[in-house]
């Protein structure tokens, strides 16, 4: 399994590493795996939907 780290995975889905770890940690992420203070995010993963809620311009 290809792997990508936090800061890569940050870098591809144009967000914070610490959005990231966030995810990983809620286990947002599919099939993470966590070791020692990193963690081994899947090559393939897609970047989770951020689930809030926004409201439009016109209410």
């Amino acid at each position: 399994m290809d792997i990508m780290s936090v800061n890569e995975a940050s870098e591809k889905w144009n967000i914070s590493e610490r959005r990231v770890q966030k995810l990983c940690e809620e286990g947002r992420i599919p099939d993470v795996i966590r070791f020692g203070k990193s963690w081994a995010i899947p090559q393939n993963a897609e970047k989770p939907t951020d689930g809030i809620l926004r409201k439009n311009k016109h209410g």
